[in-house]
């Protein structure tokens, strides 16, 4: 017998969203199938935390009534595998933008990195970047830096749990996250790099957790969902649909 799922009564979905997709795409594509398959024409559908399109890993979309706990979802504990360049740096502190800045890297030693990284540890301040969707008079922090503006966001409280350092090199890092909601793995690895006398950005980064919802247990691409959809059986709309004539 094939599941039974009322999603207008609320579901919670898993991603792992792939390379270069916004969270936009995701929660389109989500909202476009279902309200095809339960002939709903309002059904609401959002994601419970945005990923930069250069991230992978576990995004969060909560659909109907569900759509309620999104606020509680965005609190939970998440974890992220990131990948870290040591001397430069990039405007966007990512690899969406071209290196605008190199520093000297010879001092450092892993050892330093690793009394820098757990410098980062419990809360901390942090100033997000300005290639973000933070608002600034109401406007995009990301569209006033593609304007050329060069204004500074205000620090704001942040919780680093575990930052633990899986692999070294003189010029690269991988480096696995544990944070609370608002970090910004981003500047995380601007303030090391500060912190190291040098520069850094992220060359990759990767969400493997939200709460206790973890990547594996994520549908691996849109398609997989799709194909998953088909195998249950969905709640229709009935008052919204057309009655017979007579």
């Amino acid at each position: 017998m094939s599941e039974v799922i009322d999603f207008k009564a609320g579901y919670v979905l898993g991603f792992d969203k792939p390379y270069r997709r916004t969270s936009f795409y995701l929660v389109s594509r989500v909202r476009w199938l279902l309200s095809r398959k339960t002939g709903m024409k309002r059904l609401k559908v959002g994601h419970a935390g945005t990923l930069d399109p250069l991230a992978t890993g576990v995004e969060v979309i909560c659909v109907g009534k569900a759509t309620k706990r999104i606020t509680e979802l965005q609190q939970h504990t998440k974890e992220y595998i990131a990948g870290v360049r040591l001397g430069a740096t990039t405007p966007s502190f990512d690899m969406e933008h071209p290196e605008d800045a190199t520093f000297p890297t010879d001092h450092i030693t892993e050892e330093a990195v690793r009394r820098v990284l757990k410098s980062f540890e419990g809360d901390i301040m942090q100033e997000p970047p300005l290639f973000s969707a933070c608002n600034i008079d109401g406007k995009r922090a990301y569209k006033l830096a593609r304007n050329g503006s060069d204004v500074r966001l205000k620090a704001k409280p942040v919780r680093i749990d575990e930052i633990e350092l899986l692999e070294y090199s003189p010029t690269d890092l991988r480096i696995r996250v544990v944070c609370g909601k608002g970090t910004y793995i981003r500047a995380l690895a601007r303030d090391i790099g500060q912190a190291l006398g040098s520069g850094a950005y992220l060359t990759s980064l990767r969400r493997t957790r939200v709460g206790d919802i973890r990547v594996e247990d994520c549908f691996a691409s849109y398609d997989d969902f799709e194909k998953w959809v088909d195998t249950i059986e969905i709640v229709k709309d009935t008052e919204n649909q057309k009655k017979p004539t007579e």
